[in-house]
C-alpha cells in the first residue's frame, strides 16, 4: 500500500511546533499525489494549509489503541513525535516512569517518591520474564539476572543520563534487586556490604548541582560477583574522572561534596572537637556556592548513617577519624589567607590560625608549608632558583594541593571499600553495574565535558553495534532476507579525539612543553582540523573555542584551562612537604608508588570488538586524558566481553517538579541518549513483530468464513495478508513470526476498526429492526384485545333479556344445594371411616403400653434380688482378698526399701571414686600450669636479651648513619621511640601473662581446699546412711521370720484339696454330660431349622436383586459419563469414593429388602453361639477339675514327704488345715453354681423347645406379629447374659484366688532366696521352700492356661490401651511414625488411628505409673513428628497426614486429661479411661507449637504449588470465549504464547484446590483447619493476582475486569460446591473483586467519582489511583480515564487514612488456631491394621 494513500481525511499528523516541539492535527481533506498543501484541522478548531512535497510528508499519528504502549517498538508509527507523545502520555498522564524501546529502558525521574520499589514488588518481579510485566528497572535486573544463571555469561547494566536523571538512583535499585533475590545461606552479610558502599560512595562523589541535589560527580563501575549458585559472594569498584575542581570552586547554588557539609554539622559533637570545625558558612570551600543547606536533607543525620556503613564494611574508627581529619585539613587550607606583597609576590603568616590546625592535623612543619604555599623552586641544568609566586598563582597552588589531597583520599576510599567486598572464593560470573555521566552541553564547556562526551562517544558507539547485532540475529533466525540498514558510525569523532595526532596526543604534547599554553594547543587543532574534518570546525567569533560535531549534537568548548586540568600538578616541594608529613596517611598518600596491576584485568579475559590505538609512550600516562583514555579503554574491554542492558535516565524538566513533561528538555536528551537512534534503526526494517498466533487472534474478524476453516493457521494467516496488503514488500513472513513495515500494523488496526463499526452498524439495525417490531406486534395485540372486548360488550349487551337472568339465576341455585348435598354425604363417610380407626388404633395402643409395663415391672423386681445377691457376693469375695492383698503390698514395699538402699550404697561409691578421679585430674592440672610458667619464664628472659641486642644493634646503627647524613636524625630518635614503646609492650604483655597465671594457680589451690572439705562432709553422710541402713536390715530379716512361719501355716492346709476335687468329680460331672448331650440334640435340630429359613431368603433375595438390576439400566449410566468424567473422577482417589459411595448405596437398598432375612438369622446365630459357649465352657470346667485334682495329689504326696522329712517345721499342718478349710468353701460356692447353672440350663432349653414351636405357627403370620416374637426372643437373650454373667463372675472369683495364692508364694520365695546368705543355719528350709514353690508355680501356670483357653473363647473386654515393651519404643516411633506412608493406608482406617494408638500408648505408661517411660515416649513421639516432616518438607500429602495426626493427638491428650472442660462431650467409658498418673499440659503446649510450625510449612507448599498457576489461570487466561485483550507487544515479548495447549487455565486452579482439598478430607484434618487453609489459600490467590494487575498495564481493561469476575465466581461456585461458603474465604476475594468492577464500570462524571469511592472500600487511595492509571482501552470503542477524573477521585480519596503501600502482602499468615474437637471414636474398640508392622503391641 503507498504512504500517500494513508493520507485521508480524518487521519491524524504530527506537525512542528515551536513550543510543544510537535502538535497533532487531522487531515481535513484527501492527499493526493502532487498536491502542494495538506488541509489540516488543529485541535483549538482552526484550519491550516500546511506546505508539503510527496517526500517530506508530515508524520502519520498512531491509533490511539496503540498509544500509552509499554514498548515504543509497538508503535505502528515509529518516528520522534510519535515517541514523544508515548512517553507523554505514560508519564504525565498514567504516571507510569519507565518505558521499553527495544533493548532500552527508558527511566523518567518523578522527582517523587513512589511505592514501586518493595521487596513485594521485587519478589513479584523475581522469575518474571521480561515482557510478562510492566517495565521496570527490577524488569532489566531480573534479565540479566536470568541470562546470567542460565548462559553462564557475565552481564553489564549500562545506566546513563544527565545530571539529575535519576542514574544513581537507578543503579542503586538494580543492586538492590541482585541483593534480595541472591541472597546468600552464610552469615557473611555480603550483600549488605554490596549495598553499603553506595552511601560512601555517595558521600565523598556526590554534591548538589542546579540540576540536582544528589549529582553523581565521577563514573562508577560496580562489579557484583556470584558463585557456581548465583549468589553474592564479593563486589568491586572502578571510578572515573572525578571532579575535582569541585573541592575548590562551586557555581552559584551549587554545593560542595556532602561528606564535608556532613562533617560540618557533627562539628559540636565531642569524637570532633580536636577538628577545629564550626558551620559550613565559616569555610571558603563550603559556602561559595552560596548554598550550604539542601531542602529536606538533615547532613547530621546523614553523618550518622555514614558512619554506620563504614562500620559495615568493617572500617574501624580509627580509619574513619583518619579520614575525617584529613577533610577537616581541606576545609582549613581552603581558609588559609594569602596577602599580597606587592604585584609579583605574596606571603601566608605564620601564626594564621587555619594554617596552624591544617599543619596539626597533617603533621607538617608550618614555616615549610608557609613557605612553599607563596613561592616556587625551579631546577634549571646550573642552579636552582626560589621564584615567588603571586597572589593568584599562590591561591591556585594552594587550590591544587586542596584538589590533590582530596582526589588521594577518594581513590583511598575506594581502594578500602574494594578490599572489604574482596573475597576468597573463584568467581564464576559477574554483573557490573555502569553509572556514568550522559551526554552534556553548557554555556561554558570545559576539559570535563570534553572527556564525559568522549564517554559517551565510546558507549554510543558500542550501543549501535549491539541494536545492529541484535536485529541482524533476529532476521537470521526468522530466515528473513537481510538487507544492510544504514546507521550512524560515530566511529570519526572518536578518531578525531583519540587517533594520532588526534585532539588527545595534541593536548598531551602540549602539556610536555614547559612553555605550553592553551592557545598554542587550539592553535595546533586549527591547522591539523579546520576544513580538513568536517566534525571539526572554528567559531566564528571566537579565538579560544572550538565546536566537535558528536553524535547527539554540537559542542563548544573552552580551551582555558584545558592544559592545567590535564596536568593535574602540584608544585615539587609541596609535594615534599607532604611526603615528609608525620600523619602516616597524608604521607602515603604522596609516595612515589609504582602503578598496581587492576584487579578487574586479572579477573576478566576479553577481547575487544574492535581495535583501539593503545597509549605506548609512557609521559603520555601521567596526564588525566591519557589515564581517562586508559580506564575508558579497559571498560569498553569489559563490556565488550559481557551482555549490556541499556537503562536511559531522562529529566522531565529542569524544575524538579513531579510529573511534569518538557517537551524540549525531553526530545534533546532524547537524541543525545540513543534512543530515537533506536527508533531510526528499527523503523528503517520491519519494527512491527507478530507472532502467527497473535495475528491470528487480533485480527479474526478480517477472516472470510472460507479462509478460517482452514487448518493451520500460519496458512490462513498469509492467505489474509496477501489479500488485505497488495504490496508484498511491505511485511515479511519468518518461522514463528509476522514481519510489518512502519505504519501497516495501523492500517491493519484501521481496517479492523472499520469491520467492527460495520459490524456495530449491522447489529444495531436488526436490534433496532427487532425491538420496533416488538414494539409493533404488542401495540397490535393490545389493539385487537380492545376491539374484542368492546365487541363482547356490544354483543352481550343485544343478547341479554329478563327471562334469560332468570333461568341463569335458578340454575345457580340447584347447582348450589346439589353439591352441597353430595359434600355432606362424603364428609360424613370419612368421619365414621377415621372415628373407627382411631378406637382401634389406640385399643391396640393401650394394650400394648400396659403389656410393656407389666414386663417392666417384673424385670424390676427381678433386677432388684439378682443385683442384691451380686453386691454380697461381691462384698465377700472383696472382704476376703483384701487381707491377702495387705500382706503382698507390705511385703513388696519392704524389698522395695531394700532395694533402693542398695542403690545408694553403689550411688555413693561410684560419687566416692568420681571425686577421687576429680582430684588426680586438677592435680595434673597444676602440674602443667607450673610447667607453662616456667616455660614463659624462659621466654621472657630470651625476649630480653633479645630486646637488649636489638637496641644495641640499632644505636650503632644509628651512630653510622649519623657520620653519613645528618638530616636522617629525625627518623632515628622515632625509630627508638617506636622500639622503646615495642619493648615495654612486651614487658606488660609478659607481666600480664605471669599475673594471669598465679591468679589461675590460686584459684585452684582454693577449688582444692573446698572439694576436700566437700569431701569430708559427704563421707560423713554417707556413714550415717550405712547405719541406718543396717538397722532397716535386723528389721527386714525379723519380718521374713514371721513370713516363713505363715508361708509352714498354708502348705499344712493344702493336704485336703484332693478329697475335695474328688466329691467335686463325682457329683458335677455326670449331670454335665447329660445335660450338654441334651443342648446338643437341641442345637442339630435348631441348625436344621435355620439352614431352611436361609434357604428360604437367600431364594427371595436373589429374586428382588435381578429385579432391581433390570430396573436399572448400566448401559445408560455408562453412556452419560464421558472420557474426560471418567479421568476426572479418577483424579486423586475420587473415582474410588464414588464406588464406595454406590457400594453403600447398594447396602442400604438391599438391606430395604432383606431386613427380615437379617433378623432371623442374627436372632438364631446369636442363640446358637450362646449354646456353643455354654458347652465349651462346661467342658473347660470339667478339664480344669481333672488337673486341678492331679496337681492336688502331687502337692499332697509332697507335702507328706516334706513332713515326714522335716519334722521341725509343724506350723505347715496349721497352714494345710486352712487351706482344707479354704477349699471346702470353695467346693461349697462350686456346689451351688452347677445347682444354678443346672436350673438355668433347663430354663434354656424349655425356652429353646417353645421358641421353635412358636416359630412354627408364626412363620405363616410373621409379618403381623413381629414384635411380639422380637420381645421374646429379647428376653430370652437377656437370661442368657445373666446365665453368662453369672459364670463369668464364678470364673473370676476362681482366678482372684489363685492369683491372690501364686502372688503371696512368689513374694516369699524371693524373700527367702534373697536372704539365703545372711541366715546359714536356714539353708535346709529354704530348699524345702524352693521344691514347694515349684509346685505352686507349676498349680499357677496351668491355672492361668485355663483361663486364657476359657477368655478367649468368650468375647474380650479391652481396657484401651497397648502394652510394649521399653526396647519397642524405636521401633514403634519408626514403624508408626517415620515409615508410614499416608497413601494407600488413609482411604481404610479411621482419621487420626496413629494418633490413637499413641494415645493408648502413653495411657499404658500413665497407668503403669512409670515416669520415665512416659518421659521417654512423649519426647519420642514429638522427635519422630519433627523428624518425619523435616524429612518430607515438601511433601504436601505427608504434612498434611502428620498435621491431622499432631492435631487429633493433641486433642486426644485434652480429651483424656482429666480436665472438665474437656470431659463434657466424653462418654462414661472415655471418662473412666482418662489418664490418672501424670498431667501432660507441657507436652500438649510443646505439641501445639509443632502442630504450628508444621500448619506454616503445609501452608507454604501449599502456596508453593499453587502460587504458579495463578496469575496464568485467573488473570492471562482467557475464559470467556470472544472477549480477547490482546494488543501489539513489541520487542519484548510476551512469554506464554495463547495457543500454548500446557498454559495454565482456570481449570488448573480449581484442580489444584481440588486436590488440597480432597488431600485434607482424606487425611482427616479437622473441618475448622481445612477452612482457614482454604481462606488463607484464596487470600493469596487475591493478592497474587491482584499484585500482577497493578505491575501490567496491559491487563487493565474492560474485558479483562469481565474475565476476572467470571473467574472469581468460579472460585466461589468452588466453595459452595465444597461447602465452604462459612471459611471467610470469599472475602479475601473482596480488593480483587473491587479491582474488576472498577476496571468494568463508567469513569467519566462527578458521579462515576463518587461511586468508585464509595465502592472500592477494599483498596487503598494507591491502588484505585495505580488502576486508573494503568486502564487501558483494547479497541477504540474504549474511552481512556482523562486526567481530570483521575484528580477528581484521587481529591474524594485525601481523606482516607490507608496504606500507602501499592502490593499486597502475598507472605502475610492468618493466625491458626486449633478448636478442640473431641474424639468419638471409644479406644477400645481401634483395631491396629497389619499393614502398620505393629505386632509386638498388646491390646490389654
Amino acid at each position: 500500500m503507498a504512504v500517500a494513500a494513508l493520507y485521508t481525511q480524518y487521519n491524524r499528523v504530527w506537525i512542528p511546533d515551536p513550543e510543544e516541539v510537535w502538535k497533532s492535527a487531522e487531515i481535513a481533506k484527501d492527499y493526493r499525489v502532487g498536491d502542494r498543501v495538506l488541509r489540516l484541522l488543529l485541535e483549538d478548531g482552526t484550519e491550516l494549509d500546511y506546505s508539503t512535497d510527496p517526500e517530506s510528508l508530515p508524520p502519520l499519528r498512531n491509533p490511539d489503541i496503540l498509544v500509552g504502549e509499554n514498548d515504543l517498538t509497538a508503535l505502528s508509527y515509529l518516528h520522534e513525535p510519535a515517541v514523544l507523545h508515548n512517553l507523554r502520555v505514560r508519564f504525565a498522564e498514567s504516571k507510569l516512569i519507565y518505558t521499553y524501546s527495544g533493548i532500552i529502558l527508558v527511566a523518567m525521574n518523578p522527582y517523587k517518591q513512589l511505592p514501586i520499589y518493595g521487596d513485594a514488588i521485587i519478589h513479584a518481579y523475581s522469575g518474571q520474564n521480561m515482557g510478562d510485566m510492566d517495565p521496570h528497572i527490577f524488569a532489566v535486573a531480573e534479565e540479566a539476572y536470568k541470562q546470567m544463571a542460565r548462559n553462564n555469561k557475565n552481564q553489564s547494566i549500562i545506566v546513563s543520563g544527565e545530571s539529575g536523571a535519576g542514574k544513581t538512583v537507578s543503579a542503586r535499585y538494580a543492586m538492590r534487586y541482585f541483593a534480595t533475590v541472591s541472597k546468600s545461606s552464610t552469615n557473611t552479610h555480603v550483600e549488605d556490604k554490596v549495598l553499603a558502599s553506595n552511601p560512601i560512595t555517595e558521600a565523598v562523589g556526590n554534591a548538589k548541582t542546579t540540576r540536582n541535589d544528589n549529582s553523581s560527580r565521577f563514573g562508577k563501575y560496580t562489579e557484583i560477583s556470584f558463585d557456581e549458585r548465583n549468589q553474592i559472594i564479593g563486589a568491586n569498584m572502578r571510578t572515573y574522572l572525578l571532579e575535582k575542581s569541585r573541592v575548590v570552586f562551586q557555581s552559584e547554588n551549587e554545593r560542595n561534596y556532602h561528606i564535608f557539609y556532613q562533617l560540618c554539622a557533627s562539628a559540636q559533637q565531642s569524637e570532633f572537637k580536636h577538628l577545629k570545625l564550626g558551620s559550613a558558612e565559616e569555610f571558603n570551600y563550603t559556602r561559595m556556592g552560596g548554598s550550604t543547606v539542601i531542602e529536606g536533607v538533615n547532613d547530621r543525620a546523614d553523618m550518622v548513617e555514614t558512619r554506620k556503613t563504614f562500620t559495615l564494611l568493617g572500617f574501624k574508627e580509627d580509619f574513619q577519624m583518619d579520614v575525617f581529619k584529613i577533610l577537616a585539613a581541606i576545609l582549613h587550607l581552603g581558609n588559609v589567607r594569602i596577602t599580597a606583597l606587592g604585584q609579583e609576590r605574596s606571603s601566608v603568616s605564620e601564626d594564621d590560625r587555619h594554617l596552624k590546625v591544617f599543619c596539626e592535623l597533617l603533621g607538617l612543619e608550618r614555616a615549610k608549608v608557609a613557605q612553599w604555599l607563596c613561592n616556587r623552586k625551579i631546577i634549571t641544568t646550573s642552579e636552582t632558583v626560589v621564584k615567588p609566586m603571586t597572589r593568584p598563582q599562590a591561591v591556585n597552588a594552594r587550590d591544587a594541593l586542596a584538589k590533590k589531597i582530596y582526589a588521594h583520599l577518594f581513590d583511598f576510599i575506594v581502594e578500602r571499600i574494594n578490599q572489604a567486598l574482596q573475597f576468597s572464593g573463584k568467581q564464576h560470573t559477574f554483573i557490573g553495574v555502569l553509572d556514568i555521566y550522559g551526554f552534556e552541553t553548557f554555556d561554558v564547556n570545559s576539559f570535563e565535558q570534553f572527556c564525559i562526551n568522549y564517554a559517551n562517544e565510546k558507549l554510543q558507539q558500542q550501543f549501535n553495534l549491539h541494536v545492529f547485532k541484535l536485529e541482524q540475529e533476529e532476521y537470521m533466525k526468522e530466515d528473513i532476507p537481510w538487507t544492510l540498514i544504514d546507521f550512524y558510525d560515530n566511529q570519526p569523532v572518536i578518531d578525531l579525539i583519540e587517533a594520532k595526532m588526534g585532539i588527545l596526543e595534541l593536548l598531551d604534547e602540549e602539556c610536555l612543553l614547559p612553555h605550553g599554553t592553551d592557545e598554542n594547543w587550539l592553535q595546533k587543532l586549527y591547522n591539523n582540523f579546520v576544513n580538513k574534518n568536517s566534525l571539526f570546525e572554528k567559531p566564528r567569533m571566537s579565538h579560544t573555542s572550538f565546536i566537535i560535531q558528536h553524535f547527539a549534537d554540537k559542542v563548544e568548548y573552552k580551551c582555558e584551562g584545558f592544559l592545567e586540568k590535564n596536568r593535574d600538578t602540584v608544585y615539587d616541594m609541596l609535594v615534599e612537604i607532604m611526603r615528609a608529613s608525620k600523619f602516616h596517611l597524608c604521607a602515603n598518600f604522596f609516595q612515589e608508588h609504582p602503578v598496581p596491576p587492576s584487579p578487574f584485568s586479572s579477573a576478566i579475559t576479553v577481547k575487544s570488538a574492535k581495535p583501539v590505538i593503545k597509549p605506548n609512550n609512557k609521559q603520555f600516562r601521567t596526564t588525566v586524558g591519557s589515564k581517562f583514555r586508559s580506564s575508558l579503554y579497559l571498560l569498553m574491554e569489559t563490556l565488550n566481553a559481557t551482555t549490556p542492558h541499556y537503562v536511559r535516565c531522562i529529566k522531565p524538566n529542569d524544575e524538579k517538579l513531579p510529573f511534569e513533561f518538557d517537551s524540549k528538555r525531553i526530545v534533546q536528551q532524547l537524541r543525545a541518549c540513543g534512543v530515537l537512534e533506536t527508533i531510526r534503526i528499527s523503523a528503517q526494517s520491519y519494527p512491527s513483530r507478530w507472532t502467527y498466533i497473535e495475528f491470528y487472534s487480533r485480527y479474526g474478524v478480517l477472516m472470510t468464513k472460507q479462509e478460517l476453516s482452514f487448518s493451520d493457521k500460519k496458512e490462513v494467516c498469509k492467505v489474509v495478508l496477501h489479500r488485505l496488503i497488495q504490496d508484498s514488500n511491505q511485511y515479511q513472513f519468518g518461522k514463528t513470526k509476522i514481519f510489518f513495515r512502519a505504519g501497516q500494523v495501523a492500517y491493519l488496526e484501521k481496517l479492523r476498526l472499520d469491520k467492527l463499526r460495520q459490524s456495530c452498524v449491522v447489529i444495531q439495525k436488526h436490534i433496532r429492526g427487532w425491538l420496533q417490531r416488538k414494539k409493533f406486534l404488542r401495540e397490535r395485540q393490545a389493539a385487537l384485545t380492545i376491539q374484542q372486548y368492546l365487541r363482547g360488550q356490544q354483543t352481550v349487551r343485544k343478547a341479554v333479556t329478563a327471562t334469560a337472568l332468570k333461568e341463569a339465576w335458578a340454575a345457580i341455585i340447584i347447582q348450589k344445594y346439589c353439591r352441597g348435598y353430595l359434600v355432606r354425604n362424603l364428609y360424613q363417610l370419612i368421619r365414621v371411616a377415621t372415628i373407627t380407626i382411631q378406637a382401634y388404633t389406640r385399643g391396640l395402643l393401650a394394650r400394648r403400653r400396659y403389656r410393656k409395663m407389666l414386663e417392666e415391672h417384673k424385670a424390676v423386681i427381678l433386677q432388684k434380688y439378682a443385683r442384691a445377691w451380686l453386691a454380697r457376693r461381691r462384698f465377700q469375695s472383696i472382704r476376703r482378698f483384701v487381707l491377702n492383698i495387705q500382706l503382698t503390698y507390705r511385703v513388696q514395699r519392704l524389698q522395695k526399701k531394700l532395694d533402693d538402699q542398695n542403690k545408694e550404697n553403689h550411688g555413693l561409691v561410684e560419687k566416692l571414686t568420681s571425686l577421687a578421679a576429680l582430684r588426680a585430674s586438677d592435680m595434673e592440672k597444676i602440674q602443667k600450669l607450673e610447667s607453662e610458667l616456667d616455660r614463659a619464664a624462659a621466654h621472657r628472659q630470651n625476649y630480653e636479651e633479645k630486646g637488649r641486642k636489638y637496641k644495641a644493634a640499632m644505636e650503632e646503627k644509628l651512630a653510622k648513619l649519623q657520620k653519613h647524613n645528618s638530616e636522617l636524625e629525625i627518623q632515628k630518635e622515632q625509630i627508638e621511640l617506636q622500639l622503646q614503646e615495642k619493648t615495654e609492650e612486651l614487658k606488660e604483655k609478659m607481666d600480664d601473662l605471669t599475673k594471669q597465671l598465679f591468679d589461675d594457680v590460686q584459684k585452684e589451690q582454693q577449688q582444692r581446699i573446698l572439694l576436700a572439705k566437700s569431701f569430708e562432709l559427704k563421707t560423713q553422710d554417707y556413714e550415717k546412711q550405712i547405719w541406718s541402713l543396717k538397722e532397716d536390715l535386723q528389721v527386714l530379716r525379723d519380718e521374713k521370720m514371721h513370713l516363713q512361719h505363715q508361708l509352714e501355716e498354708e502348705r499344712v492346709i493344702s493336704d485336703g484339696l484332693k478329697g475335695e476335687v474328688a466329691q467335686l468329680r463325682k457329683q458335677t460331672i455326670s449331670e454335665f454330660e447329660k445335660e450338654i448331650e441334651l443342648l446338643q440334640t437341641q442345637k442339630i435340630d435348631m441348625e436344621k431349622h435355620v439352614q431352611s429359613q436361609k434357604r428360604e431368603m437367600r431364594e427371595k433375595m436373589s429374586e428382588i436383586t435381578k429385579q432391581l438390576l433390570e430396573s436399572y439400566d448400566i448401559e445408560d449410566v455408562r453412556s452419560r459419563l464421558s472420557l474426560e468424567d471418567l479421568e476426572h473422577l479418577n483424579e486423586d482417589g475420587e473415582l474410588w469414593f464414588a464406588y464406595e459411595g454406590l457400594k453403600k448405596a447398594t447396602h442400604i437398598l438391599e438391606s430395604h429388602f432383606q431386613s427380615q432375612k437379617d433378623c432371623y438369622e442374627k436372632e438364631i446365630e446369636a442363640l446358637n453361639f450362646k449354646v456353643v459357649h455354654l458347652s465349651e465352657e462346661i467342658n473347660h470346667l470339667q478339664k480344669l477339675f481333672r488337673e486341678e485334682t492331679d496337681i492336688n495329689e502331687s502337692i499332697r504326696h509332697e507335702v507328706t514327704r516334706l513332713t515326714s522329712e522335716n519334722m521341725m517345721i509343724p506350723d505347715f499342718k496349721q497352714q494345710i488345715s486352712e487351706l482344707e478349710k479354704q477349699k471346702q468353701d470353695l467346693e461349697i460356692r462350686l456346689n451351688e453354681q452347677t445347682e444354678s447353672m443346672k436350673g438355668k440350663l433347663e430354663e434354656l432349653s424349655n425356652q429353646l423347645n417353645r421358641n421353635q414351636e412358636e416359630e412354627g405357627t408364626q412363620r405363616k403370620t410373621i409379618e403381623a406379629h413381629n414384635e411380639i416374637y422380637t420381645k421374646e426372643k429379647e428376653k430370652l437373650i437377656s437370661k442368657i447374659q445373666e446365665m453368662q454373667e453369672a459364670s463369668e463372675h464364678l470364673k473370676k472369683q476362681f482366678e482372684t484366688e489363685s492369683e491372690v495364692k501364686s502372688t503371696f508364694r512368689q513374694e516369699a520365695s524371693r524373700l527367702t532366696t534373697e536372704s539365703r546368705d545372711l541366715e546359714e543355719e536356714l539353708d535346709m528350709k529354704d530348699r524345702v521352700i524352693k521344691k514347694l514353690q515349684d509346685q505352686v508355680k507349676t498349680l499357677t501356670k496351668t491355672i492361668e492356661k485355663g483361663n486364657d483357653a476359657h477368655s478367649s473363647s468368650g468375647p474380650k473386654e479391652y481396657l484401651g490401651m497397648l502394652e510394649y515393651k521399653t526396647e519397642d519404643e524405636d521401633k514403634l516411633i519408626q514403624n508408626l511414625i517415620l515409615d508410614l506412608k499416608p497413601r494407600g493406608v488413609v482411604v481404610n482406617m479411621i482419621p487420626g488411628l496413629p494418633a490413637h494408638i499413641l494415645l493408648m500408648c502413653v495411657r499404658y505408661a500413665d497407668a503403669l505409673n512409670d515416669a520415665g517411660r512416659l518421659r521417654s515416649l512423649m519426647s519420642s513421639i514429638i522427635s519422630g513428628i519433627k523428624q518425619v516432616v523435616k524429612e518430607h518438607v515438601d511433601d504436601f500429602e505427608m504434612l498434611s497426614f502428620w498435621l491431622s495426626n499432631t492435631c487429633h493427638f493433641l486433642n486426644c491428650l485434652k480429651q483424656y486429661s482429666g480436665e472438665e472442660e474437656f470431659m463434657k462431650l466424653n462418654s462414661p467409658r472415655q471418662n473412666k479411661n482418662c489418664l490418672n498418673n501424670f498431667d501432660l499440659s507441657e507436652y500438649r503446649q510443646i505439641l501445639s507449637d509443632v502442630a504450628i510450625r508444621i500448619y506454616h510449612r503445609f501452608i507454604i507448599v501449599m502456596e508453593n504449588n499453587i502460587q504458579p498457576i495463578i496469575v496464568p489461570g485467573m488473570l492471562e487466561y482467557e475464559s470467556l470465549q470472544g472477549i480477547s485483550g490482546l494488543k501489539p507487544t513489541g520487542f519484548r515479548k510476551r512469554s506464554s504464547s495463547i495457543d500454548d495447549t500446557d498454559a495454565y487455565t482456570m481449570t488448573s486452579v480449581l484442580q489444584q484446590l481440588s486436590y488440597f482439598y480432597s488431600t485434607m478430607c482424606q487425611n482427616g484434618l479437622d473441618p475448622e483447619l481445612v477452612r482457614q487453609a482454604v481462606k488463607q489459600l484464596f487470600f493469596l490467590i487475591g493478592a497474587v493476582t491482584l499484585n500482577s494487575l497493578f505491575l501490567r498495564k496491559d491487563m487493565c481493561s474492560c474485558r479483562k475486569g469481565m474475565q476476572i469476575r467470571c473467574n472469581i465466581s468460579y472460585l466461589e461456585e468452588w466453595l459452595k460446591d465444597k461447602n465452604l461458603q462459612n471459611s471467610l474465604a470469599k472475602e479475601t476475594l473482596e480488593p480483587l473483586s473491587q479491582a474488576a468492577w472498577l476496571l468494568q464500570v463508567k469513569k467519566t462524571t462527578d458521579s462515576d467519582a463518587k461511586e468508585i469511592y464509595e465502592c472500592c472500600t477494599s483498596l487503598s487511595a494507591v491502588q484505585i489511583i495505580k488502576i486508573l492509571n494503568s486502564y487501558t482501552p483494547i479497541d477504540d470503542f474504549e474511552k481512556r480515564v482523562t486526567p481530570s477524573f483521575v484528580r477528581k477521585v484521587q481529591a474524594l480519596l485525601n481523606s482516607r487514612e490507608d496504606s500507602s503501600q501499592l502490593m499486597l502482602d502475598t507472605k502475610y499468615l492468618f493466625q491458626v488456631t486449633f478448636p478442640f474437637t473431641p474424639s468419638p471414636h471409644a479406644l477400645e474398640m481401634i483395631q491396629i491394621p497389619s499393614s502398620f508392622k505393629l505386632g509386638f503391641l498388646n491390646r490389654l
